[in-house]
């Protein structure tokens, strides 16, 4: 209940740009100077965060008691009736979030096990025992590095939808890390590749980050592709 209650002591900060009135024409304030402006910005962060609680709360009840407080009114209810709601409502919120973040898993691994089960159908693409899928996209002639080898690679990270939520090119140079320090997808492939070589990998969500994701870009359960190319191994 932190973040609601520092939601609405911003809101008492800027009730001094806000002009209450029944008329809505007269609500309307001219953002002319900073203090305007900032007291606007801020509103619009208040407004939308109750927004998305909209069929939990009273829009009037909450400017009510915005006003009281900000006037210096006695509270109408209880330190203890405030106390008892504030919880009830956190509870219910984070059921509501649980129930949400089964939808999404159960949703990506119905996704995902669909995807992955057509990608196997695929010409070129290896299915290993784990799961892994993969497919060579360039033969490399190198030497191939052990689980404790450590390994210099270029990679584009996308979602099966292909979003993209990593790239060591983006960033303008090569990853270098250990074989055992990556996600088991990840170490798997690259004791199958050749330096020189690039695959594309398909990786299942429980070789990757499966049920925890690894937010807030990749959520629970998603099936992962890499594009690898295995530039070295590293002294």
């Amino acid at each position: 209940m932190k973040k609601t209650a520092w939601l609405i002591a911003v809101s008492i900060c800027i009730i001094p740009a806000v002009v209450w009135s029944d008329d809505a024409d007269k609500d309307v304030v001219k953002l002319e100077s900073f203090k305007d402006k900032l007291g606007y910005s801020m509103g619009l962060d208040v407004g939308n965060y109750f927004k998305k609680i909209d069929d939990e709360i009273n829009f009037e009840a909450l400017m009510q008691g915005v006003r009281d407080a900000y006037q210096g009114k006695e509270p109408a209810l209880s330190a203890e009736e405030i106390a008892t709601v504030q919880k009830d409502f956190g509870q219910k919120m984070q059921a509501k979030q649980q129930g949400e973040l089964e939808r999404i898993k159960k949703e990506n691994k119905e996704h995902g096990a669909e995807f992955l089960a057509e990608n196997k159908k695929r010409e070129g693409v290896i299915t290993t025992a784990s799961g892994l899928q993969y497919e060579l996209l360039e033969k490399g002639d190198g030497a191939r590095p052990t689980a404790t080898d450590r390994v210099k690679v270029d990679y584009i990270g996308t979602l099966i939808d292909g979003t993209e939520f990593d790239s060591s090119i983006k960033r303008g140079e090569p990853a270098i890390f250990g074989v055992d320090q990556v996600i088991p997808g990840w170490s798997e492939a690259l004791q199958l590749m050749e330096v020189g070589s690039k695959y594309k990998l398909y990786i299942p969500s429980e070789l990757a980050y499966g049920e925890k994701g690894a937010p807030p870009v990749i959520e629970p359960n998603s099936v992962l592709v890499f594009e690898v190319d295995l530039l070295g191994i590293e002294e």
